[in-house]
């Protein structure tokens, strides 16, 4: 018998799309049981034979949904490929490389080591090798990162209480580009298009401070990122600032924002307090995650036939941003990043022995 919970259950899984065919044939031939079907119209019904249903029976009304689906040891596909083998393909992979190239593929470890393309796909799915991609990575020399680190993200995290925490940078050299042709409209089948070639109309360095609490940003293009500009830009923060609020402007370690001049001005507004990010460590900056949206979505694909159409855009884009702020929310503290920095200094060490 099939209580309505069962039954509820099973019908389910009969419609499922994502479960198993295995599993969607049994919850079927158990509900068609249920109606009085004999094992063998059942089997016709679901090309499947009558001795598998009665299998599913019996096995239901011993075990009932407690182990439903899942295979008995020793039935389903056996292992094929050698252990030897595997673990071949795996080392391989982890510690070589092909004749006069930078990594393997399916096709070249496949007619390295003997097998199928499928074959050698499963073993790196199945052990997460991924030896196509590649992502940036480095490890900071600072000698003074651990306690960097924990002051930046301690503001993240523990802001002050009556001030501004605010993640400054540069984004230096932005091209106006203007590409020979327009583009092609988007239409189904075909994206967009743009020119491979394009001609340079000059550039501009848009300086931009993210408020983290809010996600609003103070931004302002200018021809150079000297330490001129840079104090031009700290006075503008300074004016948009509201009065009475401390300022903590997290900021990277290029050699402009530690001038004499900017250390002058900034002897002379007190109210401004500098932290900066450990050496090679831009990803501990959330404003470098804001500089990858505007470049993406304003930039990257834009036609600008002047500099001033290219500041006109990233205006734009910052006003379109004030209007509907979203911040960035940092969630790892201190102790994580620093036990993760540790594994990979210990790693790179090995690699060196």
């Amino acid at each position: 018998m099939i209580t309505n919970s069962q039954r509820l259950v099973l019908q389910k899984l009969s419609k499922s799309t994502s479960a198993p065919y295995r599993v969607v044939i049994q919850a079927e031939a158990l509900l068609l049981a249920s109606k009085g079907l004999a094992n063998t119209a059942i089997g016709a019904k679901l090309s499947v034979s009558p001795t598998s249903v009665s299998t599913w029976r019996k096995r239901f009304h011993e075990e009932g949904l407690g182990d439903f689906g899942k295979v008995k040891k020793g039935r389903g596909p056996k292992v094929t490929i050698p252990v030897e083998k595997i673990e071949e393909i795996i080392k391989l992979t982890q510690e070589s490389s092909p004749e006069g190239q930078t990594h393997w593929s399916c096709r070249t470890m496949a007619q390295a080591t003997g097998v199928s393309k499928d074959t050698v796909q499963r073993i790196w799915s199945s052990r997460g090798l991924k030896p196509h991609l590649v992502k940036s990575f480095k490890v900071s020399n600072d000698p003074k990162f651990e306690e960097k680190l924990i002051d930046v993200v301690g503001l993240y995290l523990n802001p002050p209480d009556k001030a501004v925490v605010l993640c400054m940078d540069e984004k230096s050299s932005i091209q106006a580009l203007d590409r020979t042709q327009k583009s092609l409209p988007l239409k189904k089948g075909r994206a967009g298009t743009m020119t491979h070639d394009y001609k340079r109309n000059g550039t501009t360095t848009l300086f931009a401070a993210l408020n983290v609490l809010t996600g609003m940003v103070i931004g302002q293009c200018l021809p150079k990122h000297r330490n001129i500009e840079f104090l031009k830009f700290l006075r503008k923060i300074d004016k948009e600032v509201p009065k009475g609020l401390e300022i903590h402007l997290i900021l990277d370690n290029y050699a402009t924002h530690k001038h004499p001049n900017v250390k002058d001005w900034l002897n002379k507004h007190p109210r401004f307090h500098l932290h900066f990010t450990p050496t090679s460590s831009s990803w501990l900056n959330l404003v470098e995650r804001w500089f990858r949206d505007i470049t993406d979505k304003a930039i990257r694909r834009g036609v600008f036939k002047s500099v001033p159409d290219l500041i006109e855009a990233i205006e734009k884009y910052l006003n379109a941003n004030n209007k509907n702020p979203k911040p960035f929310i940092w969630t790892q503290s201190a102790e994580t990043i620093l036990e993760k920095v540790k594994r990979g200094r210990v790693a790179l060490n090995q690699l060196a022995v």
